[in-house]
């Protein structure tokens, strides 16, 4: 074999090496975003289950937001049973909404972020499973303030996951 043809099947062998590594790294960039895209809505809604009853739940989450500077939109938290039968759907488990803000968190996000006032205020879902069991589900709001950044990390991400985790303590069982 001559110098020009081992040149040759040397080169063509640097050159497949290449393309499959560029090969192997597009497939894995794209199965890792397939993986994202299937895990995030169970990443973006954190489900828990409650220690107390239904109505208990909802009566210490309305006394303890205003203990923590929020107040309860509404004066209490929405009954979507109640709210459903108004139009005629008979819908049995029960569901409440508490919806909660805190004025001076929610100032410092639309004077930097107006777009994200869709998902104002905070809102927790506290309901019943067909297991009989009761359980709460709110915004994963450290996740949420991660792939925001800017003053929404820093106000959803800090102040707000810090008062929430206290609203919280010792309602949820881990």
């Amino acid at each position: 074999m001559s110098d020009n043809e081992m040149q040759n099947k040397v080169t063509s062998g640097k050159n497949k090496s290449w393309l499959v590594g560029l090969i192997c790294g597009v497939i894995g960039f794209v199965l890792c975003g397939i993986i994202m895209f299937m895990s995030m809505p169970s990443m973006m809604i954190v489900t828990k289950e409650c220690k107390l009853g239904f109505e208990e739940t909802v009566a210490v989450l309305e006394k303890r937001i205003p203990e923590h500077g929020w107040v309860v939109s509404g004066g209490q938290a929405m009954d979507m049973n109640k709210s459903l039968a108004q139009h005629g759907v008979d819908f049995k488990p029960r569901v409440k909404l508490v919806k909660l803000c805190n004025a001076e968190y929610a100032k410092s996000v639309l004077a930097t972020d107006r777009h994200v006032s869709c998902l104002m205020p905070c809102t927790m879902a506290v309901w019943e499973g067909d297991d009989g069991k009761v359980y709460l589900s709110e915004m994963n709001m450290g996740l949420m303030a991660k792939m925001f950044g800017g003053n929404i990390a820093k106000v959803m991400g800090g102040k707000v996951v810090k008062d929430e985790t206290a609203m919280l303590e010792g309602l949820l069982k881990e």
